[in-house]
C-alpha cells in the first residue's frame, strides 16, 4: 500500500481539495458567521457566497432548529470537545428543507470551528417514508386484530341463536303441526350465519388498507338485519325491545361496525338481565347540539360504574361472572365508534340497568 507523505519536495493544493469537495465544508467564527466556504455550500443552499457571509448562520437554520442548534453551538466552543454527527435543518433560498450531518471541530486559540456537512435529506425522506409505511402497518395490523376479535365474537351469537332453535326443538316434541316453524327459524339463523361468514370475509379485503368503507344508512333496517338474525335469541329469551328512530334513521357510517354495535349490545343486554325477567330494551336515535345520537337502555343487572369505569373498554374486561362474558363486546363497540370520529357515554347502576349514548362523528351526514 503506497502511504503518500508531505515532503518539503512536494506541494498539494489544498484550496483545490476544499473547492472539490462534494460534502459542504466551512469554517465558522465563534461569533456565529461563516468565515470561509467551499462551493459545496452555496450550490445546496442556492444563497451566493456573499450572501451566506453578510447573515449570521442561525438565519439559515430551520426555525425548529435554532434552539437545540445554538445549545449544541455553545456546548462545542465551551467544552472544546469535537460535536459528531449532529443533525439539523437547513431552509434553502427556495424555501426547501435539507437535512445535514455535522462533524464540527473547535480551535479556541482562533476562535474558530471547522466543520465538514453531509447532506442526509433523502435518508431523511427514506426515514419518513418508512415510518409511514411502519404507521400504516400497525394500523392495518390493528384492524385486522379488531376485526379477528369481532369474528370470533360476533359468530357467537348466530351460534347461540342456532342453539337457541335446537332447545326449541326439544322442548317441541316434535309436534308436527310446529315442526314447519322450527325448521323455518333453522333455516333462517343458519343463513344468518353464513352472511356473517361472508360479512367478515369481505370486511378482511377492505382491511388491507386502513381506510374505513363508510355508506349511507338505513339505521332502521341495519337494525332488522340484526334483529333476524337474533330471532330465536330474542323469542327465547322473551325479550321485548322498543324502538323509536322519530329523530333521525339515517347515518353516514361502515356498515359492518353498525351491525356489529346493535348485536353487541343486544346479546350483552340479553345475557345481563335480572335472573327470572324477561329482558327489556329500548334503542332510539335524538339530537343534542346537532350531534346525532344514538340511546340503547337496558333493565338488566347493570354494574357499579365507579369501580370500572377506567377498564369499561378495555379488551379481556369482564364485570360479572358470566361464563359466557369474553371481555370483547364493548372493547369492539368502542373502537368501531372511535374509529370514525365518534364517541360513547355510559351510565349505569347495579340492579337498575345501563344506558348507552353513543354520538356520532358530526361530519357523519346529512338530516333524513
Amino acid at each position: 500500500m503506497t502511504v503518500l507523505k508531505d515532503t518539503p519536495n512536494e506541494h498539494f493544493d489544498l484550496g483545490l481539495f476544499f473547492d472539490l469537495s462534494a460534502d459542504l465544508l466551512c469554517i465558522a467564527g465563534y461569533d456565529g458567521y461563516f468565515r470561509k466556504i467551499n462551493p459545496a455550500v452555496s450550490g445546496l443552499l442556492g444563497y451566493s457566497a456573499e450572501e451566506l457571509f453578510s447573515r449570521p448562520i442561525a438565519d439559515f437554520i430551520h426555525p425548529d432548529d435554532k434552539l437545540n442548534t445554538a445549545v449544541n453551538r455553545e456546548n462545542l466552543t465551551e467544552s472544546g470537545i469535537p460535536l459528531l454527527n449532529f443533525e439539523n435543518r437547513y431552509l434553502t433560498k427556495a424555501g426547501e428543507v435539507v437535512w445535514l450531518s455535522w462533524t464540527s471541530m473547535p480551535v479556541d486559540s482562533e476562535q474558530v470551528v471547522y466543520a465538514i456537512a453531509k447532506n442526509i435529506t433523502h435518508k431523511k425522506k427514506q426515514e419518513a417514508d418508512r415510518n409511514r409505511l411502519i404507521k400504516n402497518l400497525t394500523e392495518i395490523n390493528s384492524d385486522l386484530k379488531k376485526l379477528n376479535y369481532t369474528t370470533s365474537h360476533d359468530l357467537r351469537a348466530p351460534v347461540a341463536n342456532l342453539l337457541a332453535v335446537f332447545d326449541l326443538l326439544d322442548n317441541s316434541k316434535n309436534k308436527e303441526n310446529e315442526m314447519e316453524q322450527f325448521i323455518g327459524h333453522l333455516r333462517a339463523a343458519t343463513n344468518n350465519l353464513k352472511t356473517t361468514l361472508d360479512r367478515y370475509v369481505d370486511a378482511l379485503v377492505e382491511k388491507t388498507t386502513p381506510t374505513i368503507t363508510l355508506h349511507e344508512l338505513d339505521i332502521q333496517l341495519v337494525l332488522k338485519n340484526v334483529l333476524q338474525s337474533l330471532q330465536s335469541l330474542i323469542s327465547g329469551s322473551r325479550t321485548n325491545i322498543e324502538i323509536d328512530f322519530a329523530a333521525f334513521n339515517h347515518i353516514r357510517f361502515n356498515e359492518n361496525h353498525l351491525e356489529s354495535v346493535f348485536l353487541n349490545l343486544i346479546t350483552n343486554a340479553i345475557k345481563y338481565a335480572k335472573p327470572g325477567e324477561a329482558p327489556q330494551i329500548s334503542i332510539s336515535t335524538q339530537l343534542v347540539g346537532g350531534v346525532k345520537q344514538l340511546k340503547f337502555a337496558d333493565k338488566g343487572i347493570g354494574f357499579d360504574l365507579e369501580k370500572v369505569k377506567d377498564k369499561l373498554f378495555g379488551l379481556h374486561q369482564k364485570f360479572h361472572n358470566n361464563k359466557d362474558g369474553k371481555g370483547i363486546g364493548l372493547y369492539l363497540i368502542y373502537n368501531h365508534i372511535s374509529s370514525q370520529g365518534g364517541s360513547i357515554d355510559v351510565k349505569s347502576k347495579v340492579n337498575e340497568g345501563t344506558e348507552f349514548t353513543i354520538s356520532f362523528n358530526p361530519m357523519s351526514g346529512t338530516e333524513h
